[in-house]
């Protein structure tokens, strides 16, 4: 029986990695700081609470060895600098460090990284992976530390890495705290809700998609100290997707212009998928109109 650690496994992207797990019938461990909310909680897994910071206490934790580990741990959220951006760096740093130090290697077959978009900064779409970086966030500053790292071992030491840079990710069990589970609560709600002019073009990727590309990578033998992009590669402008979630719930009043752009937004932001496709025979099949009647069914919201 394969055995995978999932590293914030009570998180978006690894409840859904640890769902697919289980139908193949591998054994789960899940390490996180908190428990799995109610609604993200799944039997057959052996759940631990841990800070990845304090070495002795992850040290302790991890007393197995495993054949895959997907590290999706972390802090998710964009703070600046001045607030929490200095703490969330050192988490995402100092986590991963601890982790690939602790972490027994004998058995290790895979170990896939979630990187994000956030890495490339305000560059020219479509992004490829040999692209230079120019992070921008606190957020972004600390992936994109956290591959040079994950590169660097893979040099030095053959460390069996992956990093897959993750554009915008949606779909069921995904917090309100998104914009795409926002808009639709507000639509649903049959609210007024204030929005950027929209017209700015994003990529945006079904979580399905996204785990299906996590398994290609574990179970591939040739993606080892890669980077590889993981999105739609079918770029929309959020006013349009916000217009589509409106139509689809027959509610909704979006006040478009009421809100600025945040500073620094990239008006094209989308990636290349094609090395995913050569590497890992790859493709995103969830077209967003598909997704969102998903996500808009979704209980969680």
């Amino acid at each position: 029986m394969k055995k995978l650690l999932v590293v914030g496994g009570t998180g978006f992207i690894g409840f859904h990695v640890i769902k697919e797990a289980i139908k193949r019938k591998w054994q789960v461990t899940s390490i996180s700081l908190n428990k799995p909310k109610k609604e993200r909680f799944l039997k057959n897994v052996k759940y631990l609470q841990c800070n990845f910071v304090d070495y002795y206490s992850l040290s302790k934790k991890i007393n197995s060895k495993f054949d895959y580990v997907l590290n999706a741990g972390g802090y998710g959220k964009h703070p600046d600098f001045n607030k929490t951006g200095e703490k969330l760096i050192k988490t995402h740093v100092t986590g991963l460090i601890n982790l690939v130090k602790i972490l027994p290697r004998k058995k290790l077959k895979k170990f896939i990284q979630i990187g994000s978009s956030a890495e490339y900064g305000n560059i020219k779409s479509p992004i490829k992976e040999n692209m230079k970086c120019n992070p921008t966030t606190p957020y972004g500053i600390a992936k994109f530390t956290c591959s040079n790292f994950l590169q660097n071992i893979y040099n030095v030491d053959n460390f069996p890495s992956t990093i897959l840079r993750l554009f915008q990710v949606y779909g069921p069990s995904q917090g309100k705290n998104r914009i795409l589970p926002y808009v639709i609560d507000q639509c649903r709600k049959n609210k007024k809700f204030p929005t950027t002019k929209g017209e700015q073009y994003c990529d945006f990727c079904f979580i399905d998609d996204v785990v299906k590309a996590v398994f290609k990578v574990f179970l591939s033998k040739n993606t080892n100290g890669e980077i590889i992009n993981i999105g739609s590669a079918k770029p929309i402008k959020i006013k349009n997707i916000i217009k589509l979630v409106c139509k689809q719930t027959g509610k909704g009043k979006p006040l478009f212009g009421k809100l600025p752009y945040r500073k620094g937004t990239n008006m094209n932001f989308y990636p290349s998928v094609s090395k995913a496709k050569k590497l890992i025979n790859w493709y995103p099949k969830i077209k967003i109109t598909e997704g969102l009647n998903i996500l808009i069914k979704d209980s969680y919201l």
